[in-house]
């Protein structure tokens, strides 16, 4: 089975809502909720790709050092393995805004089961309750 790498973040603004993104029509698991982020190219490190990711999604810079390892997940799709490593954001510059057509919500940690999430994703709430205390 084909193992995929991708990678995603959990961006905290200050009031400790975290960002989420709606799948948008087209893509596969269109219409689901998912942390911004995606795959990790060949030769690349996970925290570059984030880096990347954030970027040409969300339209801000983020510096290595503002990315902190929370969780992974790990998920057997039908067809390949996805493993996520999360990081935890609260800092970066620009201002978030949707480069590519998706939707874009911030919400409470305890309130993400409320937006239905890809299967790999939803394992990863917990930690976000966690930490937002």
């Amino acid at each position: 089975m084909k193992l995929l790498l991708v990678v995603a973040a959990a961006l905290f603004d200050a009031d400790n809502r975290v960002l989420i993104a709606q799948r948008p029509e087209g893509k596969q698991l269109a219409g689901l909720w998912e942390f911004p982020g995606g795959k990790v190219d060949p030769g690349e490190r996970p925290e570059d790709s984030l880096i990347r990711e954030l970027n040409e999604e969300l339209g801000i810079v983020v510096k290595e050092p503002c990315l902190a390892p929370l969780t992974f997940a790990s998920y057997a799709y039908p067809d390949f393995h996805l493993l996520m490593p999360l990081y935890v954001c609260r800092r970066w510059e620009g201002f978030v805004r949707s480069r590519e057509g998706q939707a874009l919500k911030w919400v409470r940690p305890r309130e993400l089961r409320d937006y239905p999430m890809p299967p790999a994703d939803e394992p990863l709430i917990p930690a976000l309750i966690d930490l937002a205390g």
